[in-house]
């Protein structure tokens, strides 16, 4: 057996479905090493162009990025970002880019935009040491004139009366606004002007501290401070608003995506004239088609250019299979002669008669011809090694054996899990109406039945409710999810809650909030303590943990409804979802769904156990998903995953997992361990 052979048994797949690419693209960062740069190189010259133009005279542009499902549309987002903001290319970026989620309910996609707009803002580029809306600040023409240490050194009022004198006109709530902007220079007060920023709600001592009278919670407002960025924007460098997996936007009364609502706001930012603005619209081809027509020709109009990314050449494909392997041959010399060994350029030619594929189908194909090789070396050198000793050989998956697909499907989960819990550090880094339909999909993945959105009678807060009725039970259950701090709020919230109630909208009323209710002397307290003082009503608090596992789901909702999901060889679409989060179980240990009653509480195991249990899981998972592997590499990859364990706890926990009744077992015990293998068994 030759030593690249060696290591293809030993190394993890690298077409793997963990390595695919999705979503937002600074959660998830692009290994350069992966992109084959012909691939839709003639596109992103088209959008650079685009964007140059931008640049000069400042004029916003739209533009449609449209593909087939695993065509690469949002890898292509990702790599645009990456290759204009690498400091390589110039001292600075060339573009501030912005990621725009979904939005949830179409009567609060200001808020959303303006929310994300400002997140992605607070991101530092790579190999830079300040984030963008830092940079953006520091390019504000009075600040190039004096530098934002001088500045440091000033007091607020001179700064807004400076930013006053160089916009006298056309920005909205300048005082307020330009004040806020001051505390950006603040180690100290930079986060609330943040919260700010984005439309958080925050009580009066913080206002207090920002010199503001209120926040920005209403449609209107955050309509005119994102055109603020753009007005500002005008003196800096162009922003790039990112809006993709489209296919997971709030409904219209048809049950369509609601494209006319995103298509309204990027003809209000034209007719106002906002500069500086790239806006680029991804969209699955198939969706453009059936919805484009209920769209206003005035407003698919303002579209300046439809790009549409092509299927990839085979050469290319091949170019991508090189890619992926190309870290595995550097691991030996001498290197193979072809560039893409154990794979063979005729499996492409024969797989694809016509010549041309997409970037998706390739990396799948890839994965289950590299597999397939794997074991039918694996299977040949275990049936010689037996013979030779005299034994009997142990039993091994068939060489063509498939993914497990629930295997694949929690690993899928960790990596998404872990992505979250990095991301995610407070409850209210989503609005109420995300954090709602976060709900609302993990309550349609548990199978409950006549799931409505909006219960409450309230204009202003009917997208922080849903309701659904618990399978053979006529009974409704209503859920009302509210983190603003701001009492008056809230004392509204709750006047809608009781409106529900009274007109029978449901029977029973669940509220989540982590938040305080008030006082005793408080109206909304008042009103609390009589509608959940009620034993059909209850309050549970909310938690962190909750949301991490909610926001997972969801990355993992938008991701199979763009067709951007890979688990193992399968590419699940919603329905496909929901049947593995049941099978696999992976939001019953979330406490806010044991409170609601979806789980059984889990109790009496302490963190330690909890942390063993899954490490257990990960292990048997990944060698049913590698079906063969090296000990070491997976002792690594436990460890890395979950930490809290020693290389020797782990590597004992695979003993004895082999010597049981589990289906893995260790080849050749008797080898140092920098030589073990641990195979799945059938």
């Amino acid at each position: 057996m030759t030593e690249i052979d060696r290591i293809i048994q030993r190394a993890p797949n690298p077409f793997d479905t963990e390595t695919f690419w999705s979503g937002n693209f600074w959660q998830e960062i692009q290994n350069p090493e992966l992109t084959v740069d012909s691939i839709h190189q003639d596109v992103l010259q088209e959008i650079e162009a685009v964007l140059d133009q931008v640049a000069e005279d400042r004029r916003s542009r739209t533009l449609l990025l449209e593909g087939e499902t695993g065509s690469g549309k949002t890898y292509l987002l990702g790599r645009l970002k990456r290759q204009l903001q690498t400091p390589d290319y110039k001292q600075l970026p060339r573009a501030f880019f912005v990621y725009i989620e979904p939005f949830t309910a179409s009567d609060y996609i200001w808020r959303h935009i303006l929310r994300y707009t400002v997140d992605s803002l607070l991101e530092t580029p790579a190999g830079l040491d300040k984030s963008q809306l830092l940079i953006w600040l520091e390019g504000l023409s009075e600040l190039k004139k004096r530098g934002i240490v001088d500045w440091l050194r000033g007091e607020r009022q001179l700064f807004i009366r400076k930013l006053l004198e160089t916009y006298p006109s056309g920005i909205y709530n300048a005082q307020e606004f330009f004040g806020v902007l001051y505390h950006l220079t603040d180690s100290e007060l930079y986060p609330i002007a943040c919260e700010w920023l984005r439309g958080d709600d925050l009580d009066d001592e913080s206002l207090r501290k920002l010199g503001v009278q209120g926040t920005i919670d209403t449609e209107d407002a955050a309509q005119k401070t994102l055109a603020n960025f753009g007005r500002i924007a005008d003196a800096t460098l162009p922003i790039v608003l990112c809006f993709d997996q489209l296919d997971n936007i709030a409904r219209d009364r048809q049950g369509n995506p609601d494209l006319e609502s995103l298509f309204r706001v990027n003809s209000i930012l034209h007719t106002q004239k906002v500069k500086n603005f790239l806006f680029i619209i991804s969209i699955i081809t198939d969706t453009w088609r059936q919805n484009a027509p209920h769209i206003p020709a005035t407003d698919r109009d303002r579209l300046d250019a439809n790009l549409r990314l092509k299927q990839i050449s085979l050469d290319q494909a091949e170019a991508l299979w090189a890619s992926r392997l190309y870290s595995l041959h550097q691991q030996t010399y001498p290197q193979p002669t072809s560039p893409i060994y154990p794979l063979i350029r005729p499996t492409l030619d024969g797989k694809f008669p016509g010549g041309k594929t997409r970037p998706r189908n390739t990396l799948i194909l890839g994965r289950r011809l590299y597999q397939d090789v794997k074991l039918q070396q694996l299977q040949a050198n275990v049936s010689q090694g037996a013979s030779l000793e005299g034994k009997t050989p142990p039993p091994l998956l068939p060489s063509d054996a498939q993914s497990d697909p629930v295997a694949a499907f929690k690993l899928v989960w960790i990596k998404k899990f872990k992505q979250t819990r990095e991301r995610v550090s407070k409850i209210r880094q989503y609005a109420a109406p995300e954090l709602v339909q976060m709900l609302a999909e993990v309550v349609q993945a548990l199978q409950m039945e006549d799931i409505q959105p909006r219960l409450l009678p309230s204009r202003t807060y009917a997208s922080y409710s849903i309701s659904y009725r618990h399978p053979g039970t006529t009974n409704r259950v209503g859920i009302v999810w509210s983190e603003d701090t701001n009492m008056v709020k809230f004392f509204h919230l709750l006047k809608g809650c009781g409106e529900a109630l009274s007109s029978h909208l449901c029977q029973s009323l669940q509220l989540i909030r982590a938040e305080g209710v008030g006082s005793p002397t408080n109206r909304g307290y008042q009103l609390y303590t009589e509608i959940f003082g009620q034993p059909e009503n209850n309050h549970f608090m909310s938690d962190l943990t909750s949301v991490q596992y909610l926001a997972t789901h969801h990355a993992l909702v938008n991701d199979a409804l763009s067709g951007e999901l890979v688990v193992g060889e399968e590419t699940p679409d919603g329905s496909r979802l929901q049947s593995l989060v049941r099978q696999t179980g992976v939001l019953r240990d979330c406490p806010l769904l044991q409170q609601l009653g979806f789980f059984e509480i889990t109790s009496g195991q302490d963190a330690a156990e909890q942390s063993l249990q899954a490490i257990e899981d990960f292990i048997i998972n990944r060698v049913l998903n590698q079906q063969c592997m090296a000990i070491q590499q997976l002792i690594e990859e436990a460890i890395a995953q979950f930490g809290g364990a020693s290389k020797q706890q782990v590597h004992q926990l695979i003993q004895s997992l082999s010597l049981s009744d589990r289906p893995l077992q260790i080849l050749d015990p008797d080898v140092t361990l920098e030589e073990q293998l641990v195979i799945a068994t059938p």
